[in-house]
């Protein structure tokens, strides 16, 4: 009957898509391509905005005042330069190519991470520690993800390592509040950087096509 046959071609159908990767005549490939990686990218970078909003507040806490005061907006000290700044001329950023932009924030944030690492080596409570230790494995995913874009957008990584927190001879804080102060500057410009480049990612994920899932049949004659 036709109710009989169309279940028969049902239940076919059904025992043949569970049974999909043992099949040899169907071969099911998933293209990711640079419009996922692009996305996860992003997400990524919203994810770690969120978790450094926690952090700098505990962190700051811990240096206590005046860097846990809402309205503390000290200038940028000379000693500070040494961490990436993001302070840059909005039209100049966005003047940059793809690449170029790319290029810097992983540049940023592989020197970003240094810093963080020999912060999360120096605090004094147990759970200021496992903060930062999962912040910085984030962070360390977010570098990876960022080269992963450039790899699949067909960019080269930039060249060379991104160099010690310090310099050798690089003389320390001559007291503990500039220390304090070069800290308070590290989350500064980490949230500066994390907000721009959530931004970047958010119009690059515009400009490349989503992902691709494709089926191909191989079989002879089919």
């Amino acid at each position: 009957s036709p109710t009989g046959d169309s279940w028969g071609i049902f239940t076919f159908l059904c025992a043949a898509l569970c049974n999909l990767p043992a099949l040899p005549a169907l071969n099911c490939s998933e293209e990711l391509g640079a419009g996922q990686s692009i996305q996860q990218t992003y997400d990524l970078t919203r994810y770690l905005e969120h978790q450094l909003r926690t952090l700098a507040g505990t962190y700051l806490n811990y240096l206590g005042p005046p860097f846990n005061e809402p309205d503390f907006n000290p200038p940028r000290l000379a000693r500070a330069e040494r961490v990436p700044s993001a302070t840059v001329d909005l039209d100049l950023w966005r003047g940059l190519t793809d690449n170029a932009r790319l290029a810097a924030n992983y540049r940023a944030y592989s020197r970003l991470l240094c810093y963080l690492r020999v912060l999360d080596g120096q605090v004094g409570t147990a759970e200021l520690r496992h903060r930062l230790t999962h912040f910085c494995a984030s962070l360390q995913g977010l570098v990876l993800s960022i080269g992963g874009v450039m790899s699949s957008l067909g960019y080269p990584l930039p060249a060379g390592p991104a160099g010690p927190p310090a310099p050798p001879g690089t003389p320390a804080a001559p007291n503990d509040f500039l220390k304090k102060m070069d800290d308070f500057w590290l989350l500064k410009e980490l949230q500066t950087w994390l907000w721009r480049s959530a931004k970047d990612f958010n119009r690059l994920k515009k400009k490349v096509p989503p992902a691709v899932i494709t089926l191909r049949l191989e079989a002879k004659g089919f």
